[in-house]
């Protein structure tokens, strides 16, 4: 247990609405810091107040310009680590280049192994996240991480705000998803339904469609949990093929709402009853231009962390009941 030292909160451009309703909670002022840029692009960081020997939590997601807010963490970590802070955290609720987690064809690069080693570099001595795209990320750090899950709220926005939730199967759009929804699935007695996704036809070109592989989600509340959502082509396609196959009704689960380069107004017009993302990103803009869009709030998860850090405490409790229910709403 760290004595005698604060919680200090920075955070750089890519999410302050965020780190000011975390630091809120926590009931912690943000420290004052400038991050931005010279006229060719660098990045300059000052921090206006004192961080020698204090616990110093930087929180930092991947949003908006990706490049731009990893060299924003990574400098604002090397400029505490510079100014004697005593243990530095980097909070990233949503991890830059997850999805480059292994080498899946020739020449490839791991480039979320390459982003942990430049954390370590810079002086990084913790990483809380959320939902990491491949568990075995973890493993490409020499030093603790936490990686917190959705899940818990993602249960609880089901079991309070989904009619017939009853009668409901939870459906990964892919493969790799199975362990997900069939976690989603147990916790709440529910049966569960994979999707594969193959093209229609041999060639390159030829359009991809939804094949049902386990499951049947026929007369059925269809409640579709991914990890992320960036083009949402799959999500189009899962929606699009439950209806096909006889859901009554069908809400979308998401922990990471990029949307790089999805059109909300395709979202708007497909079958779906809700789209439900966590605010790892911003989610404000999105909102205004897509009436099913969700927001769940993962600040008191983020907060509870923090302290909990800090203090020395466990943090497993952030995944059962606490994270479940009551805890969230006393929080």
């Amino acid at each position: 247990m760290l004595h005698g030292n604060s919680i200090r909160i920075l955070t750089g451009n890519s999410h302050p609405e965020l780190a000011h309703t975390v630091a809120e909670r926590l009931g912690t002022p943000l420290t004052p810091c400038t991050v931005k840029k010279f006229s060719n692009g660098e990045i300059n960081v000052k921090i206006s107040e004192s961080v020698r020997d204090e616990d110093v939590f930087i929180l930092q997601s991947a949003c908006c310009d990706v490049n731009d807010t990893l060299m924003e963490l990574l400098i604002l970590i090397s400029a505490c680590k510079g100014a004697s802070a005593r243990r530095i955290t980097a909070v990233i609720p949503c991890y830059p280049y997850a999805r480059m987690d292994k080498k899946d064809k020739s020449r490839a690069p791991i480039t979320a192994k390459l982003v942990a080693n430049m954390l370590a570099v810079a002086g990084c001595d913790h990483v809380i996240t959320m939902d990491l795209h491949a568990n075995q990320i973890q493993g490409f750090f020499d030093f603790p991480v936490d990686n917190l899950y959705s899940e818990p709220l993602m249960i609880a926005y089901i079991k309070r705000n989904i009619e017939g939730w009853q009668n409901g199967i939870i459906v990964s759009p892919d493969a790799g998803g199975a362990k997900r929804v069939t976690a989603i699935a147990d916790k709440l007695g529910l049966e569960f339904a994979l999707f594969h996704k193959k093209r229609d036809g041999k060639s390159s070109d030829a359009p991809e469609k939804m094949e049902l592989l386990v499951g049947d989600v026929k007369d059925k509340v269809a409640i579709l949990v991914d990890d992320m959502i960036d083009t949402g082509k799959t999500l189009t396609l899962a929606a699009r093929s439950l209806k096909e196959n006889g859901a009554k009704a069908v809400h979308a689960l998401v922990s990471h709402g990029l949307f790089s380069e999805a059109r909300l107004s395709v979202i708007e017009n497909l079958p779906l009853d809700s789209l439900v993302v966590t605010n790892t990103m911003p989610q404000q803009s999105n909102q205004d231009g897509c009436s099913k869009l969700v927001t769940l709030d993962i600040s008191a998860t983020i907060a509870e962390s923090i302290r909990r850090t800090h203090n020395g405490e466990s943090i497993s409790l952030l995944f059962g009941d606490w994270a479940d229910g009551a805890g969230l709403n006393s929080y």
